[in-house]
């Protein structure tokens, strides 16, 4: 039973998806969330917007939601950290209530950490942007997820979802 709630399923993430009323998937397609963006495609509720770099990620999340739809954003930290200047002026400069779902590469519970690490730069970013997170790590910490939504909805801001199990629930 144990060994059910140590990974994180792509499945729990698309249910929360579609609890949380989502249109759209604004997405830079990587190997590590194969499995998710399978079942997203297969969606008939989601619409995956495939950007070029993660940079458009949030202007075109902030398009979505001034037309109506409810977007979230699937990156990777390090993708995130090159959109710092997108997330501030699209997302924090027109008070975007979008959840940006990020995969946190390098991340171990236990530290250990080189200090060149992207896991070392994860949190504080978003702590300086002011962006309040959540993490997840396994199934049982998926209604997190959904906290971020109300935080989002609530604040009319962008709110993160750091994803720490990358290498485990997407990968089946």
């Amino acid at each position: 039973m144990a060994q059910q709630h140590a990974q994180l399923s792509p499945e729990t993430i698309l249910m929360e998806f579609k609890k949380n009323g989502v249109t759209h998937v604004v997405t830079l397609p990587d190997s590590e969330t194969n499995w998710l963006y399978l079942l997203m495609d297969a969606e008939s509720t989601l619409d995956i917007v495939p950007v070029s770099r993660e940079g458009q990620a949030m202007p075109t999340a902030a398009g979505l939601t001034v037309g109506g739809k409810k977007p979230v954003v699937l990156i990777q930290n390090t993708g995130m950290m090159e959109s710092g200047d997108s997330i501030r002026g699209w997302g924090l400069g027109l008070n975007i209530p979008v959840v940006l779902v990020v995969g946190y590469r390098g991340w171990t519970r236990h530290g250990g950490n080189r200090p060149s690490d992207v896991a070392t730069f994860t949190e504080p970013f978003l702590f300086t942007l002011g962006i309040k997170y959540f993490i997840v790590e396994n199934n049982d910490d998926s209604p997190r997820i959904s906290l971020a939504f109300e935080e989002a909805d609530r604040t009319n801001r962008p709110v993160a979802v750091l994803i720490a199990d990358e290498y485990h629930g997407f990968n089946r």
